[in-house]
């Protein structure tokens, strides 16, 4: 079932962004006074179709991954001669800058929109508080302590632990300190921190922010009580059900949530007595984890049974929502920050500061698809917009065969005032067909390599 909503997930989330992509450039080029020959919305044999009064033919085909936009170009057939003045080619070179640049804006236009409707929902979050700090980490070297919140990385304010794993993130590379502030409490004076690093995060893959800097978020109490035991598995099996409280195994008191798990992972195929509350009376039941074998080859325990969800104290939740114009603001300004955050990403990559094996193919993105739609609308939404502006940075790379290509060429036509050679695109045709192919070929393997 999963792998079915992975696939109806990933369905839908590129097929939006990139027929919103070449929306982007059907609706410029329309305004140009190119003719559009067709709008398809997937690839293949058209499945529906039908033909407007300026000629274009809007199809959906049978592949739905996508789209593409064809327009009246003397390069791709005969053009009648009443109707080169419509042909993509003859238009000047600032028309076609703007056709070929609005697929990318069009998808970076669609993250606005989104964190425009996520900033006016309001989306909850909680008071990035530090729970624990590791001893002799660059954390701890740099002042931080625990039950303090973080307010601000790198000079920049921020309001949750999503927002400093972006700017901790944004920092790979960094090779002497780390801007922190942290303060006491609401009412208390900010305090500023250097925090010392050396290539921070570099190559690391996946990159860990937080482990990284040596600090635990804080997280309420969390008692050992079952909230869901799956089917099939060693717990259900053990005769566990949702709202057991574990209260020892092999007759230590559990102390927690954590130090269960711990004990878990650490016995795979062995026998656990479990001593078990429920409905007041307390039982024994005897467990027997299943091996799990983890992607760096150590083997662990696995019970197939998730905690119970404790609620977080009032004040430490946060909630962060604007009114409609206020939004606009914000919006834009997520938005500036994930694009300059991805073209950075794409510069350390090509200078080795982030490792290639990052890259995400079909099979990462189908995966988060279908986490995030079963994580609900506002996760859902995010990775939308996040996604979208990946889309968008992409095609603006300067590789023939991207829109970022034809920008480059178009701006060397500017430059020297006049076309660049059909035999010099040619060869640049050549040689972004390999490069975007390698990549394709590189991020699948990637892929295979993270579900092994």
């Amino acid at each position: 079932m999963g792998v079915i909503q992975n696939i109806l997930a990933v369905i839908v989330v590129l097929g939006l962004l990139i027929t919103f992509h070449e929306f982007g450039h059907f609706w410029v080029a329309r305004r140009c006074g190119v003719k559009v020959l067709r709008f398809s919305v997937g690839f293949g044999t058209p499945i529906w179709s039908r033909v407007d009064r300026h000629g274009t033919e809007y199809a959906i085909a049978a592949i739905p991954l996508g789209g593409y936009v064809k327009m009246l170009d003397e390069r791709e057939g005969e053009v009648p001669p009443e109707e080169l003045d419509r042909a993509f080619n003859r238009k000047n070179v600032w028309q076609r800058i703007a056709i070929v640049a609005a697929g990318p804006l069009a998808n970076f236009l669609l993250a606005l929109v989104a964190y425009w409707a996520l900033f006016v929902a309001g989306t909850a979050t909680v008071a990035p508080v530090i729970g624990e700090v590791a001893p002799d980490s660059p954390a701890a070297r740099g002042g931080l302590v625990a039950g303090h919140e973080i307010t601000a990385v790198q000079g920049e304010a921020v309001r949750s632990w999503d927002e400093i794993n972006l700017k901790l993130v944004a920092a790979i590379g960094e090779r002497e300190a780390l801007a922190i502030a942290t303060r006491e409490d609401a009412a208390a004076e900010i305090r500023q921190h250097q925090v010392p690093v050396e290539d921070w995060l570099v190559r690391q893959d996946p990159p860990q922010p937080l482990p990284s800097l040596g600090v635990t978020p804080w997280r309420p109490p969390m008692p050992a009580v079952l909230g869901q035991v799956m089917e099939g598995e060693a717990a259900a099996e053990a005769g566990l059900v949702a709202g057991d409280e574990i209260l020892a195994v092999d007759g230590e008191p559990v102390e927690d949530w954590v130090a269960f798990v711990d004990v878990v992972r650490a016995s795979p195929g062995e026998t656990l007595a479990l001593e078990v509350r429920r409905d007041g009376d307390t039982l024994t039941l005897a467990v027997t984890p299943r091996e799990n074998i983890l992607e760096e080859g150590v083997t662990i325990g696995y019970i197939g049974a998730g905690v119970a969800p404790v609620a977080w104290p009032e004040e430490y939740r946060r909630e962060i929502r604007y009114g409609p114009v206020a939004a606009v603001g914000e919006a834009f300004a997520r938005t500036g920050e994930m694009i300059t955050l991805t073209f950075d990403a794409v510069r350390k990559m090509l200078v080795g500061l982030i490792s290639p094996s990052n890259l995400s193919g079909p099979i990462t993105i189908a995966q988060i698809s279908g986490d995030s739609a079963r994580a609900g609308l506002e996760s859902f939404v995010s990775f939308l917009a996040y996604l979208s502006i990946s889309l968008g940075v992409l095609n603006l790379l300067p590789i023939p065969v991207l829109d970022g290509g034809h920008l480059l060429y178009y701006a060397m036509e500017v430059v020297r005032g006049r076309p660049v050679s059909e035999r010099t695109q040619a060869i640049g045709l050549r040689i972004g067909l390999a490069l975007v192919g390698s990549l394709m070929l590189m991020a699948i393997y990637f892929d295979l390599m993270r579900l092994w």
